[in-house]
């Protein structure tokens, strides 16, 4: 009869949680390649492309034009394939900067779970931000927004893109759409699941609706002037945990500067547009088969929309900055009581070492010294009120 090998824990059972969790970038490495492969039969390849390229083409390119004609995109149903494909991409993509980056970093530093889950935010978020500036920003450049923020209304609806254009805002799409499976990979705690998924959450809504209502050039401008100081924030965040407190300081500071402006900046710039720009081409009601979202309703709504969350970070940032400043008053009163704790101690010891002394002598002398110390303390409480 042959022995019983008992279960490893390293190696789970199959299709079970933890055996998902431990290989699910491998899992969808394999989705993806499916769609891959479709390529590669012609049976199969119209649907597979759907998946991978660009759809809803505008520009009908003949033979004789020129090659520098650009090839312009609109928004339709074939775009939720392409974010599922590119869904499945990012996923597999935060498993490789964890495994290859983070987790050696983190092996380095120490840290405590707390902190080690903070440090991984903080990881992805920067590579997400710093890749996200550098494309939005060539957009920027591109399409010449800084120097004529007056393209920002006139022509609406802006309902045809370019191919970066488009891509940027899938790719948006995908990425934080990809947040709410990363909950369940990396076991996420669930007193952390609210807060990790509420900025998530927010950044979907307002992508899809600059993306659906053609409001996607304010809306690339609003995203790359908010991903500026998050992009500080959590490189901030990350020189403190590997202990360098100095550079992490003035990094903070900057941050701290540049959120209180980026505020101020994304009301004015959605004033600037949703109020007084899109107002000199208001249209009376939604038009589809143009893509024209230009009402005063949704204007406002566009409008109070941003408004109110730029109020609820800014309300978020001065409580959390208040309660910092409780906390530091409270640790500095502390310090000062102990400081003066010695003090106390010390002249408590020195009057019960002088009245050890005075209690060694004679009766005759104790009375004697005693009527010294109190003449001695009546003259001098004389002095202080004659002055």
């Amino acid at each position: 009869m042959g022995l019983k090998r008992k279960s490893s824990s390293k190696n789970p059972p199959i299709l079970s949680h933890e055996f998902v969790i431990q290989n699910h970038a491998d899992i969808v490495s394999c989705v993806a390649m499916v769609f891959v492969c479709g390529l590669m039969f012609q049976a199969t390849a119209p649907y597979a492309s759907m998946f991978m390229a660009m759809s809803h083409n505008l520009t009908s390119v003949e033979p004789s034009s020129p090659d520098s004609v650009p090839v312009l995109y609109t928004y339709g149903p074939k775009d939720l394939c392409m974010i599922f494909f590119y869904f499945l991409i990012c996923i597999v993509i935060h498993a490789i900067v964890q495994e290859y980056f983070l987790d050696k970093v983190n092996r380095k530093m120490h840290l405590s779970k707390m902190k080690h889950s903070k440090c991984n935010e903080s990881g992805h978020l920067v590579v997400f931000y710093l890749i996200s500036i550098i494309w939005g920003g060539d957009v920027v450049f591109r399409e010449n927004y800084l120097l004529s923020i007056s393209q920002l209304w006139e022509g609406y609806p802006f309902h045809q893109m370019t191919f970066m254009f488009k891509f940027f805002f899938v790719a948006q799409l995908c990425y934080w759409l990809h947040c709410f499976p990363e909950v369940y990979f990396q076991k996420i705690k669930k007193e952390e699941i609210v807060n990790r998924l509420t900025y998530p959450t927010l950044y979907l809504i307002f992508i899809a609706a600059a993306y659906v209502l053609n409001f996607a050039r304010v809306g690339l401008c609003l995203l790359l002037m908010n991903y500026v100081t998050e992009c500080v924030f959590h490189s901030a965040r990350l020189l403190y945990f590997a202990e360098k407190n100095h550079i992490a300081n003035i990094a903070f500071n900057v941050y701290n500067v540049g959120f209180v402006l980026i505020r101020l900046g994304s009301i004015t710039l959605s004033v600037l547009t949703f109020w007084y720009g899109l107002a000199l081409s208001e249209y009376e009601g939604i038009n589809l088969e143009t893509g024209n979202f230009n009402t005063q309703t949704i204007r406002i709504n566009c409008l109070l929309s941003v408004c109110l969350v730029q109020a609820w970070m800014m309300w978020n940032f001065i409580t959390f900055h208040l309660k910092r400043l409780r906390e530091q008053s409270v640790e500095l009163s502390k310090k000062k009581q102990n400081l003066k704790a010695p003090k106390k101690q010390k002249r408590d010891d020195a009057k019960r070492n002088s009245e050890e002394d005075v209690s060694e002598l004679p009766e005759v002398d104790q009375n004697t010294k005693r009527d010294m110390r109190a003449r001695v303390s009546a003259s001098s409480r004389g002095r202080k009120y004659a002055h």
